[in-house]
């Protein structure tokens, strides 16, 4: 059970293979060593034929090749640690450049708990189908050869019979081979799914609290992890089975050996050195293959983990590879671009432009489609039709790294990094000096949180969360700002933060749409009277475009949706 595209993709990992059934081959050539020179001592003392000198050199050969067998077992090891190194430094850099380039949009393609699983748990057991399964595999075929040489010197006839009896064993090991691997893609499969729910719970645990449903999903939780037990479970019974059949013909075949050796002594065929031979080394016979079906059910675990790697390393990256450079300072626009979740369209024949040094909102309805469009523009959703153009040029033939060099997302839910507002300022931009830091926060009104505390290296917890919502919306606008592209995308920036800080936050959007090209997506109409032009959509089509004082004229969409917002806020104070 050897999978040719994974071994051709392992490189350096082959030598280390080899070098592993090397060394465990001069072992089983020592070990013979060793049995031979015992059981001829033990024939001539049978026949009187020796004496204590002849002990001592006995002892000094056993000892010697005890010890060297020893060194040789250790350097085995050492080859099969390093192979298994390889193999996951080979195939983790595979997974993690083909999540570069499907970028922000591998969602479409794999989700998030089956990519963790592979990227971990899965290149590990392809770790031990390297160190462990293959070297034995290869030492299994060179040893009842060697074996087979050395006992027919002694009987060719039980050397014969033994090495018909060793392919028993793989014969038993492929008869349950198309079963296991189907019953471990089925392992595999709930295995991701319980996955993906753990994670998703994890994430939502705070929604689940408030509305009292951690029980129900606990329950669904069990009810996974119950039809993930079974599964195990029949996995497990199935290796136990194989072994058990195994056991059956390596220990039958190493019995058969010793009675036809004895068989053939009594016969006078073979000396009393050479039948202990045999019987000593009958076993040896089976043992690698026996010792390779004991890692057979971890292979098969192994390679239902590789399917699913290379099941993600097949995924087509659509769109964009090795592409142009983004025109700066260009408008970009929509074409005729019509997008669906599924059997769901969201966007329906878009046309829209997004022009230089001005700020164009997108308003409407939830669920109308307006951050979906954002998710296009930064390349998170590609299946969509139409074009997408910036100067003119398609947006699929731009090299997404330059996609993001240009174009700066900022949502409502900005990730904060665990470690310091530095460290979080700091991947805005190459060689930012501390000035420039300290200028940005005191701009977005941070330097509370610095003042007192450490200054740039003020500890931030994971996902910020030692900040208010409004100090995490803040330092991810200061970030952005540091960001300093041509191209700025505000999605609900000011959703869910306190009045102080989403003035600061619109001060800034407005500040930088006199010398950028600033998308803003706002459900509160009341931050985008000042646009340079206003979008409506309704039902994911572009319902209304203009000025705010025009979108109140025409009284469509838009002035139902100011006018009521204005009466809510104007109740409420």
């Amino acid at each position: 059970m050897v999978n040719k595209r994974l071994i051709n993709e392992m490189g350096s990992a082959k030598k280390y293979i080899f070098v592993n059934v090397f060394f465990q081959w001069l072992s089983l050539l020592l070990n013979i060593t060793a049995i031979s020179r015992l059981t001829s001592y033990i024939q001539a003392v049978y026949y009187g034929n020796t004496g204590y000198d002849g002990l001592v050199r006995v002892v000094a050969v056993v000892a010697v090749c005890m010890a060297a067998r020893y060194l040789f077992t250790i350097r085995a090891s050492r080859a099969g640690f390093r192979s298994g190194e390889k193999v996951k430094q080979t195939l983790r850099e595979k997974i993690y450049k083909k999540l570069l380039s499907l970028g922000p949009s591998y969602g479409e393609s794999v989700k998030t708990a089956q990519l963790v699983q592979i990227a971990v748990e899965g290149v590990d057991q392809l770790d031990t189908y390297f160190s462990a399964y293959l070297p034995r595999l290869f030492y299994a075929m060179a040893s009842p050869l060697t074996l087979f040489l050395v006992i027919g010197w002694i009987d060719i006839s039980v050397a014969v019979v033994l090495l018909i009896c060793v392919p028993l064993i793989p014969v038993s090991i492929v008869a349950v081979q198309r079963w296991a691997k189907k019953l471990l893609s089925k392992y595999w499969g709930q295995y991701t799914d319980m996955g993906d729910t753990f994670l998703e719970n994890l994430q939502g645990m705070t929604t689940l609290k408030i509305y009292g449903a951690d029980e129900m999903k606990n329950q669904e939780m069990n009810r996974q992890a119950e039809k993930f037990r079974k599964i195990t479970m029949r996995v497990l019974t199935m290796q136990l089975n194989s072994i058990s059949v195994m056991d059956l013909v390596a220990y039958g075949g190493a019995t058969t050996g010793v009675i036809l050796a004895l068989k053939s002594y009594f016969a006078g065929n073979i000396t009393l050195a050479g039948c202990l031979m045999i019987i000593l080394l009958s076993a040896e016979f089976f043992i690698p293959m026996r010792q390779l079906g004991s890692f057979f059910h971890i292979a098969m675990n192994g390679m239902a983990a590789a399917d699913k790697i290379f099941d993600f390393l097949d995924v087509t990256v659509s769109g964009r590879g090795e592409k142009g450079n983004y025109p700066s300072g260009a408008d970009i626009v929509f074409h005729d671009v019509s997008f669906s979740y599924g059997d769901r369209k969201i966007l329906k024949d878009i046309n829209m432009t997004f022009a230089k040094n001005s700020l164009t909102a997108i308003v409407g309805t939830s669920g109308s489609g307006k951050s979906t469009i954002a998710s296009l523009i930064m390349g998170r959703n590609k299946s969509y039709s139409g074009q997408i153009t910036a100067g003119g040029k398609n947006f699929k033939d731009i090299d997404e790294g330059q996609i993001f060099e240009n174009i700066t997302y900022v949502s409502h839910g900005d990730y904060i990094f665990k470690g310091t507002i530095r460290d979080n300022l700091a991947m805005a931009a190459n060689e930012l000096t501390e000035k420039q830091m300290f200028d940005v926060l005191k701009s977005v009104n941070l330097m509370e949180i610095v003042d007192g505390e450490k200054g740039l290296d003020t500890p931030i917890d994971e996902r910020g969360e030692n900040l208010s919502g409004g100090q995490r919306q803040r330092l991810a606008l200061a970030r952005a700002i540091l960001h300093d592209s041509p191209v700025y995308i505000f999605d609900e920036a000011t959703s869910n933060i306190d009045v102080e800080s989403e003035n600061i936050i619109m001060e800034h959007i407005f500040r930088l749409a006199k010398e950028k090209t600033v998308i803003l997506i706002s459900h509160r109409l009341a931050n985008v009277v000042g646009a340079d032009r206003i979008y409506t959509l309704e039902d994911g089509r572009i319902s209304q475009c203009g000025t705010h004082i025009s979108l109140l004229n025409t009284r469509g969409v838009y002035s139902r949706l100011f006018n009521s917002q204005s009466a809510l806020e104007n109740y409420c104070l």
